[in-house]
């Protein structure tokens, strides 16, 4: 009887990948980034371990959404007190900080556990194509 395989915690190894915002669908980009951050995409994937690599965003101020999200979606918050409800338009946001989207996409398609806000570090995003881990790419 064979046992089921279970990777260490320095048997793990991170790559670095980049992609490319440019006329990607937001939605479609998030589920391709949130499987590199969790590290579905390998092998030996275990759930109970953070074994995903890091990703460069890049180009996010040239993304798409699809219908009409881009005049009808609305971020909203709360602040926890009376009158702290606070909600702000997609367009507004994406003109303020394209990457806040991404962010808040990649956020919500993550696993709401101990290992979210590790994987949510790994993620690095920038409106334009200019990024400082051009040599850990190449490295890796």
């Amino acid at each position: 009887m064979k046992k089921t395989y279970q990777p260490k915690e320095k048997e793990i190894v991170r790559n670095w990948h980049v992609v490319d915002a440019k006329g990607e669908v937001l939605g479609r980009m998030s589920t391709k980034i949130a499987k590199f951050l969790m590290g579905k995409h390998k092998v030996k994937y275990a759930p109970h371990l953070d074994m995903g690599d890091y990703v460069v965003v890049i180009n996010a101020a040239e993304l798409v959404v699809t219908g009409g999200k881009t005049d009808k979606k609305v971020y909203y918050k709360h602040s926890g007190f009376p009158g702290g409800f606070k909600e702000i338009a997609f367009k507004k946001l994406f003109s303020d900080s394209p990457a806040k989207v991404v962010e808040h996409a990649v956020s919500g398609m993550l696993p709401k556990n101990r290992l979210h806000k590790a994987r949510l570090r790994r993620m690095k995003v920038y409106s334009g194509e200019k990024h400082p881990y051009e040599d850990k790419i190449k490295a890796s």
